[in-house]
């Protein structure tokens, strides 16, 4: 069982300038995402961050409210919190693989993810995986998203581009007169 298996942990990353995080939690189980934000919450602040919380319905809303505020806000990095756990049907699986899957692409466009999305066979496993006291994986995954913005700060910070936007404030509209347009 994974819970007694010894793992290294990075030491906590240090910051000049402090880093703010918007922590995304589907509060489906809420008794156990509590456990999981009560933990993201006291990683992120002993790192001197600060973070916002939102809530949407489901593990599949997670990763799409992440995509709006990377795109339309000014947060440094994001917590991914809910709990998903095997029910009777497939949609389990597809639940588990399309948020956990849309995490990673967001991830690749330049979005400091921790990802604490639990998936589980029962309750017990997220419990046991959910307590702040114990395993705390709401903590593992605000400590994941700070090393990223660690190291998203050590290269230089994301370059956000949406689309196929110019790169300079200035260009022609095809068929205008060719009068540059700001």
């Amino acid at each position: 069982m994974a819970g007694h298996e010894t793992h290294y942990t990075l030491p906590r990353p240090e910051f000049d300038r402090a880093p703010k995080l918007l922590i995304v939690v589907s509060p489906y189980y809420k008794d156990i995402t509590d456990q999981m934000l009560a933990g993201a919450r006291a990683e992120i602040e002993a790192a001197g961050g600060s973070h916002d919380t939102i809530e949407v319905p489901g593990a599949l809303e997670v990763p799409t409210a992440i995509g709006q505020a990377f795109r339309m806000s000014n947060f440094d990095g994001f917590v991914a919190l809910g709990c998903v756990i095997r029910g009777e049907t497939t949609h389990y699986d597809t639940v588990c693989n399309d948020s956990s899957r849309a995490i990673t692409l967001l991830g690749l466009q330049g979005a400091c993810i921790g990802n604490g999305i639990l998936t589980v066979e029962n309750r017990a496993q997220a419990q046991v995986r959910a307590e702040a006291a114990g395993q705390n994986k709401g903590g593992g995954a605000a400590a994941a998203a700070l090393h990223l913005i660690a190291l998203a700060r050590r290269w230089g910070g994301a370059k956000r581009s949406v689309g196929f936007l110019p790169e300079r404030t200035e260009f022609d509209i095809a068929g205008g007169n060719g009068t540059p347009v700001a």
